[in-house]
């Protein structure tokens, strides 16, 4: 639901910043997100976190001198040291009832020490359910009454150009509100190591902001702020969320298993360019192209070809090679997914078990 803005005039605008803003302009409402923000933001917390880091040793050929090490009294051998930190982020409630928090996992990495601060400024130790590396998501756990979740969105459907809020504690200002658009879909690069699919807004997002929420103007959860591309530290007006959609899936892994249990499909494959789509007569430059499939794997069971265009995962459409990664790559071994691909033009169905597979 989208907020219609009247029309006013400059001067106008000028005249009312000056007088403060009136509730309405003749029978005209003015909008407000503070209604939607007062509602969700008790889910959003702060994530502080203490431990201790070791360092990667002395590097300096000097260093490695014993008696230059003697002279000035450092451990024989450059052996690493270890430092104590202290760091903070964001977290959104999840799991009012079992004291649910997601945040991200670079954001509690070798905490030894999680303390999580609501709105109403209760302070509470956060036990560590389990941290997903690759996907940049970490579920901790707290005990208290009166928690207040996120109601969570389907980030499936966002749109480009839909609007936006981040809500975080970007700096240590506990409980700020950003405001922007969706810049971008499926951005990948950002973490090329790990599962991405990220959601690109302009909506400022700081240090601090990670582990935070994104939120349409529904007052539902879309993503979980992570990341920043700056050449300061600071915003410049591109910002990466996780979608809610693999951040929920992750989440289920970790809150069951402790660790996501990954499996692989066992294929090889291409983004469906324009040119691809050209080549193949395919209605639109949207799938993944198959290039190989691993004999024995599950693809290879469920009867996947080299040539297919593999269009969804569970009725869940996949654009890229990316989101077909990211969907085959968080479902637990043993999983059943329906797959829906093209071949020779034509829609299939296949079904295949998600298990481990082994590239000769």
């Amino acid at each position: 639901m989208r907020a219609a803005i009247p029309a006013l005039a400059l001067g106008t605008l000028a005249t009312l910043a000056a007088a403060g803003v009136p509730p309405s302009v003749g029978d005209t409402p003015l909008p407000s997100l503070a209604p939607m923000i007062r509602k969700v933001s008790p889910a959003v917390v702060n994530v502080a976190t203490r431990g201790t880091v070791r360092d990667a040793g002395a590097q300096n050929p000097l260093l490695q001198d014993p008696f230059f090490r003697r002279f000035f009294d450092l451990p024989p051998g450059g052996a690493p040291r270890e430092h104590p930190f202290m760091s903070a982020g964001s977290g959104v409630i999840f799991d009012a009832r079992e004291g649910y928090i997601v945040t991200n996992a670079h954001v509690v990495e070798n905490a030894s020490e999680i303390t999580v601060t609501l709105q109403d400024g209760r302070d509470l130790k956060a036990t560590l359910v389990g941290s997903d590396q690759p996907a940049d998501v970490a579920v901790l756990k707290v005990s208290a009454a009166g928690l207040s979740q996120m109601p969570l969105g389907d980030s499936s459907r966002l749109e480009v150009g839909d609007f936006v809020v981040a809500i975080g504690n970007p700096f240590g200002l506990q409980h700020t509100v950003t405001s922007g658009i969706v810049s971008g879909l499926s951005r990948t690069g950002i973490n090329p190591d790990g599962y991405e699919d990220f959601i690109q807004t302009d909506a400022s997002i700081n240090p601090g902001n990670s582990g935070g929420a994104l939120v349409n103007l529904r007052g539902e959860l879309i993503g979980i702020n992570a990341e920043i591309l700056s050449s300061n530290g600071g915003n410049i007006g591109i910002g990466f969320a996780i979608p809610v959609n693999m951040v929920r899936s992750v989440m289920e892994q970790l809150v069951k298993y402790g660790a996501v249990r990954r499996g692989q499909l066992g294929v090889s494959m291409y983004t469906v360019t324009p040119d691809i789509a050209h080549s193949l007569g395919l209605p639109s430059a949207s799938g993944a192209l198959v290039s190989r499939v691993v004999e024995g794997s599950p693809a290879d069971k469920a009867g996947v070809r080299v040539g297919d265009v593999i269009t969804s995962v569970n009725g869940q459409p996949v654009r890229s090679n990316s989101e077909l990664r990211n969907a085959s790559g968080l479902a637990s071994v043993g999983d059943r997914i329906d797959v829906g691909l093209l071949r020779e033009g034509k829609p299939l169905k296949v079904t295949a078990v998600i298990a481990t597979v082994t590239v000769h």
